[in-house]
């Protein structure tokens, strides 16, 4: 069986790198193809995990719409199928690459595999794009591999056969735990020994991301507004990592810029980024991703959005999910910093580090 594994995005990478991994040491034929959706953020997770691509479409442009992008993959991605001719395509998640990419292969009576399948708000707007995606690439997928049974549950629900869905975990904590082990054997690089420069080691940190387009306009600038005030704490220093997209950034940079308790610096690596994780006290976020990722390092996430499709973070009492609300993210601030949860003996609902593997032996058996 040939595989090809296409993906776009920082995240995407992060959480295929594994199963990559677990191809090459179980001997199956593959090649990856990058679409470059986030270029600069998608090579620093490509190096760091050692990923040289075998097809980069390279179609990342200034302030690209979903439209123009949508219709550049499916084109360039039509040309890689043709020359790779794979038995079976792997995406994952819900980004524009990965559905278009789904797409192109149904197209070509490709056998499709999504990993991280199953995920649901049942709001088509929130998150935009990424809950029609995710649906919509449920509707050609023949392998489902998903990380909960939360989200089985809702394929059951949709009408997909029991039989083509797979429970594995969220391969997102497979990463988590290479990246971790990489940091403990003494990995460091100048951007790691810069941040660790920066940080005052004497307040609690608070580590801030913000990427959702759904999030764009009010809703960041409510959050940015919370923070600002929360910053005049003396206790805490907030640390935020800006995306590269210019609607965050001029919005970020003009209610947080030069304020002596926080600091805005530009995306960071993901070893760096793991490694101000494993320091903060509390992450404020509307990342899926730091959803499933923060509860392997027993840290508590207040997600700034409306709704979250990662509902067993919530349950378990990881997530809290506090809107774009500029009162809500004060309010649970305070109680997080003044009354720190004891997450001692909690486990994580997405996975153990070993999604990659059950994912690659599902498809050694049915290959069978």
């Amino acid at each position: 069986m040939k595989i090809l594994l296409c993906f776009g995005t920082r995240p995407e990478a992060i959480k295929m790198a594994p199963v990559i991994s677990a191809l090459k040491n179980n001997h199956l034929e593959y090649s990856v193809c990058v679409t470059g959706q986030h270029r600069e953020m998608l090579d620093q997770v490509l190096d760091f995990f050692e990923i040289k691509p075998d097809f980069d479409l390279k179609l990342m442009q200034k302030e690209q719409g979903l439209n123009s992008l949508s219709a550049l993959i499916l084109e360039k991605a039509d040309v890689i199928l043709q020359e790779a001719k794979p038995d079976l395509i792997l995406v994952q998640g819900d980004t524009t690459t990965a559905f278009i990419a789904a797409l192109a292969a149904f197209n070509r009576g490709i056998k499709i595999g999504h990993i991280e399948a199953g995920l649901r708000t049942q709001n088509l707007h929130s998150p935009f794009p990424e809950e029609a995606n995710r649906q919509l690439i449920s509707r050609i997928t023949d392998f489902y591999f998903v990380p909960t049974d939360f989200n089985r549950n809702n394929l059951l629900r949709e009408g997909i056969s029991a039989n083509k869905i797979f429970t594995t975990g969220n391969t997102v904590i497979d990463a988590l735990r290479m990246a971790e082990e990489k940091l403990k054997s003494g990995y460091e690089n100048d951007e790691l020994k810069k941040l660790k420069g920066l940080l005052n080691k004497n307040k609690k940190l608070l580590l801030v991301t913000g990427h959702r387009r759904e999030s764009f306009g009010g809703g960041l600038e409510e959050v940015c507004k919370g923070l600002r005030k929360f910053a005049e704490r003396k206790d805490v220093q907030i640390i935020f990592p800006v995306h590269l997209n210019p609607q965050v950034r001029r919005k970020v940079f003009e209610i947080l810029g030069k304020h002596p308790n926080i600091h805005l610096i530009d995306p960071v690596s993901y070893p760096s980024f793991v490694w101000l994780m494993m320091q903060a006290s509390t992450i404020i976020s509307d990342s899926g991703g730091i959803q499933e990722e923060a509860p392997s390092l027993k840290k508590p996430v207040l997600v700034t959005r409306e709704f979250t499709e990662r509902e067993e973070a919530v349950i378990a009492g990881f997530s809290t999910v506090v809107g774009a609300s500029e009162e809500m993210l004060l309010k649970k601030l305070e109680e997080l910093l003044e009354n720190p949860p004891d997450f001692t003996g909690v486990q994580n609902p997405y996975g153990d580090g070993t999604g990659a593997q059950k994912i690659v032996e599902i498809i050694k058996k049915q290959n069978a």
